[in-house]
């Protein structure tokens, strides 16, 4: 604890030094994921929503990655976070923050792209194009010590040239550099729907050792929180479960598909029961996250963390659901086996 205080005390000072984690960090054994965009009050460059209660307001830290969002790569040649440079002094209290999340031993990356298209098309380009684009994005990685890079591709893009950005961000800042990418849900199934253009499966046959997860995006039609099905439908199509995070809207101001706390926690009872090693959750969007809202956004993240750890329950523990839904779990294992081994004969009979 010491070590700790001595940490935050430091990154109070020069926010920027490589983090040093403490001992209260969230194991990260299911992972709990916030999106922070929303990084001000009414955009107000004087009311800032501050990140430091996810790690001040509960004995244990629950959050283990959180990923300021959204870099965007202008045509202009600049860089930006959501409408202005990131060193615009708007954010100064924001990389204070993420500094004091690092030395408390939470992940703290960036995320790129997301619905306003153009960045990924620029480093789709040939080589000259990625190079200048590319160096605007390595120099705000490096200058404000983010440790990953989510990246949120709903635009086209080639499969050779999100290769190439994976393999020049693991060149450039380790093996220990967190790359995870958000796809909608449906990618990650055998001919579901596709924002990104390039094939999922292809990408995790040929980088997926590179890539630490997928944030799944459960929500806005393309995948359904509420329930186990879609996510189950996913590693039945072979993605592994530690490797898919859950990703579910914290409102439903924040978009369609928003799953309330109450019918959610089945879901993950289910999820960590059937499968030891689930991925996690993520939330869009920190700011105003129920069940606290924008005076309590943290709760999300300790709620969170509280159920999707439920794996590590007692075996009675995991008992205590009805048999009505014992049964229905139980229909819908046998379901899921007999659709996986369909799946793989007409595979084999294609080939």
């Amino acid at each position: 604890m010491l070590v700790c205080n001595a940490a935050n005390w430091m990154t109070r000072l020069m926010p920027f030094l490589v983090p040093a984690a403490c001992s209260e960090a969230a194991v990260d054994d299911h992972r709990v994921v916030l999106y922070y965009q929303t990084t001000q009050y009414n955009n107000s460059a004087t009311e800032h929503i501050s990140l430091l209660p996810l790690i001040n307001s509960a004995p244990e830290i629950s959050v283990t990655h959180v990923l300021v969002a959204a870099i965007h790569l202008n045509g202009d040649g600049s860089i930006h976070l959501n409408d202005f440079p990131p060193e615009n002094p708007i954010f100064d209290q924001v990389w204070s923050d993420a500094a004091q999340l690092q030395a408390a031993g939470v992940t703290v990356m960036g995320m790129l792209g997301g619905a306003a298209a153009g960045s990924y098309q620029r480093l789709d380009g040939d080589d000259a194009e990625f190079e200048q684009y590319y160096g605007l994005l390595h120099d705000m990685i490096g200058t404000y010590n983010l440790q990953g890079l989510d990246l949120d591709v709903e635009e086209s893009m080639s499969l050779d040239g999100m290769i190439r950005l994976i393999d020049r961000l693991k060149q450039d800042f380790g093996d220990g550099f967190v790359i995870s990418l958000a796809p909608v849900a449906s990618a990650l199934t055998e001919g579901g729907g596709n924002l990104s253009g390039f094939n999922y499966f292809d990408l995790e046959a040929q980088r997926g050792s590179s890539i630490s997860f997928y944030n799944g995006q459960f929500y806005y039609g393309w995948g359904n929180a509420g329930s186990a099905s879609d996510y189950e439908s996913i590693l039945d199509d072979g993605f592994p479960a530690d490797k898919v995070v859950m990703g579910m809207v914290t409102n439903p101001s924040n978009g369609g598909g928003f799953i309330d706390l109450d019918s959610e926690a089945p879901v993950l009872q289910e999820l960590t029961s059937e499968n030891p090693t689930f991925g996690g959750v993520a939330g869009w969007e920190y700011f105003n996250s129920l069940p606290g809202g924008s005076s309590s956004p943290w709760e999300w993240a300790a709620w969170m963390g509280d159920h999707v750890r439920s794996a590590a329950a007692t075996d009675a523990e995991k008992r205590e659901i009805s048999s009505t839904e014992a049964i229905w779990r139980g229909v819908r294992k046998a379901g899921r086996r007999v659709r996986r081994e369909a799946k793989k004969i007409y595979r084999d009979y294609i080939a």
